[in-house]
């Protein structure tokens, strides 16, 4: 079940908060470094103009309408109807190994949860249309969603509430993704440590053709670690389908090195084959760490620097109790 402290969490108020505080503009911006532009089907889509004034400190060049500039005697830029995805389909694994803690004590499905938000709230700002779907081995579901962000949050987390007794099944949700019509739509699929093979990777390739593709990828505790939940001292790895604890002869530093050289390659190997197929990957081990890199792709857009700094920041998450992989 979901914790009620969750409706309280910092994270999700700060999601709130950036997507209502960034102008539309920046919206645009911002999803545009994930998704790319493209023209949208909707009526009036077509790059009509709209407004025609003078250059401020701050406009993409790449509105300047020299044309204009020229006959005016000073910079112009022009303001067109925007290029869009019409929708946004947000996938989630709904497998019982979402279910595994996380080094920041949440479990990886809430903070799957907590990323699908960040992508809604801006979404939703911009006016998209917002489709979520769920997936394990016994079924894909739909969800049906209407409404504004805080109508998503209580959609995603009555979803949720489920009994995460089935096991993943990534590749049944990504032929969902494949058979979708609606070209250049963005698809955004969260998952958990280790879930995407050769054959997920395949599957994502041919996505990635006609749709922006992004993979969240949730890290969960190194089961060999001797603290692998730092706010909870003594806390002892469980596994999550047979209950059976990690024997204590195995919690040995060099195993847990083994694992954590092994993961940070795997998930190195991850993103060159995502930016390679055109997709983006977001690998983070908490709802702080993944508000953080989504922060940074925005500031990427805003701030037009990749080493840029932004003025946004992250605070603590609340911990939780059960610790499984």
């Amino acid at each position: 079940m979901i914790d009620a402290r969750r409706h309280e969490d910092p994270v999700r108020r700060r999601i709130e908060a950036l997507g209502t505080s960034m102008s539309l503009p920046t919206v645009a911006r911002a999803l545009g470094v994930l998704e790319g532009e493209h023209r949208s089907p909707r009526r009036g889509g077509t790059d009509d103009l709209l407004d025609v004034r003078a250059y401020e400190i701050g406009d993409e060049a790449r509105q300047i309408d020299w044309k204009i500039s020229a006959r005016s005697g000073r910079t112009m830029v022009v303001q067109r109807e925007r290029r869009v995805s019409s929708r946004v389909h947000l996938l989630m694994d709904a497998g019982r190994e979402m279910t595994a803690t996380c080094p920041s004590g949440e479990h990886a499905y809430a903070v799957a949860a907590n990323a699908l938000c960040m992508f809604a709230a801006l979404t939703l700002r911009r006016s998209d249309d917002v489709s979520l779907v769920l997936g394990d081995a016994s079924r894909i579901t739909r969800v049906p969603f209407h409404g504004g962000f805080a109508q998503f949050e209580r959609t995603i987390d009555e979803a949720s509430e489920r009994s995460w007794s089935h096991p993943r099944n990534l590749g049944a949700l990504l032929d969902y993704a494949v058979r979708l019509r609606d070209r250049d739509a963005l698809v955004v699929l969260a998952t958990a440590d280790g879930a995407v093979g050769d054959g997920e990777l395949r599957r994502i390739r041919r996505i990635a053709q006609t749709h922006p593709f992004v993979l969240i990828d949730v890290a969960t505790v190194n089961p060999f670690a001797a603290e692998p939940v730092a706010s909870r001292r003594g806390s002892r790895v469980v596994d999550g389908v047979s209950g059976r604890r990690v024997p204590a002869f195995l919690t040995r530093r060099a195993l847990a090195d083994e694992v954590a050289t092994h993961r940070a390659y795997r998930v190195s190997a991850l993103r060159q084959e995502l930016s390679r197929a055109g997709a983006r990957l977001i690998h983070a081990d908490s709802s702080e760490a993944m508000f953080h890199d989504f922060v940074r792709l925005i500031s990427l857009s805003c701030l037009g620097s990749p080493g840029a700094r932004s003025h946004l920041r992250a605070g603590a998450t609340a911990p939780r109790k059960e610790v499984s992989v």
